[in-house]
């Protein structure tokens, strides 16, 4: 996503809203092998289990960064969820699609 229009709001001398953009980029890649999940219709589709799903460990990689007037960021380029955090990636049909 590039040049997303956002609204900062913020608390610096009383409420202010100012108009701002946002760019980032995320990209997921498994690091095992998708393991099935869920029940199915075994359950009641209101059940947090009344889903099927193949689930895989994952890491996460992106790069964010934002500007409005007078203030800017960016992040580390290649920041990510590894070592230190951990991710999923996978597909799923709730209990309303099954």
């Amino acid at each position: 996503m590039q040049n997303l229009p956002v609204i900062d709001t913020f608390q610096f001398f009383g409420p202010n809203d100012t108009p701002a953009i946002v760019d980032f980029r995320v990209e997921w890649e498994a690091t095992g092998p998708a393991v099935p999940h869920g029940m199915g219709s075994a359950v009641a589709a209101t059940d947090p289990g009344a889903f099927l799903g193949e689930i895989a460990p994952a890491v996460s990689t992106g790069s964010f960064s934002g500007e409005e007037f007078g203030f800017a960021f960016e992040s580390n380029r290649g920041a990510s969820t590894s070592p230190r955090g951990y991710a999923q990636i996978g597909t799923e049909r709730n209990g309303s699609f099954l």
